[in-house]
């Protein structure tokens, strides 16, 4: 009879260590959504204009609100530099220096966090 009764509290005890793994669990609401991205970027003089595709929903009238699936904003990174806003699916960055320059646009959802798609693209102001 002891040797039952020690078996089930080993047994017991092992399930209970189980449970108690270092697992992680995300509190952010988790999207089978993606949204694609292209970006292009047409040089004149010391402009650029980015013409960024998408099949995100880019929202003016929720920017800075709850999260909503497929909608959002874009953000878009100069050479590295602070991020610029977008709510729309152009932009033009002017009075450029000439030479090389690197812009990286993501998109986000309406509460700023990220969907994890983002495009990287290179380009000289002559």
């Amino acid at each position: 009879m002891r040797i039952y009764k020690s078996i089930c509290l080993a047994a017991a005890m092992a399930i209970l260590i189980s449970g108690c793994g270092s697992a992680k669990s995300s509190t952010a609401p988790t999207s089978a959504y993606t949204p694609t991205l292209e970006v292009s970027a047409v040089v004149n003089g010391d402009a650029v204009t980015l013409q960024m595709t998408t099949d995100l929903k880019i929202s003016k009238e929720h920017y800075d609100h709850q999260r909503v699936e497929g909608e959002g904003h874009v953000h878009i990174s100069l050479d590295k530099g602070e991020k610029i806003v977008v709510t729309d699916k152009q932009k033009v960055l002017d009075h450029l220096s000439k030479g090389p320059h690197e812009v990286k646009v993501s998109l986000h959802n309406n509460d700023h966090t990220p969907y994890d798609v983002s495009k990287t693209i290179t380009f000289d102001v002559k």
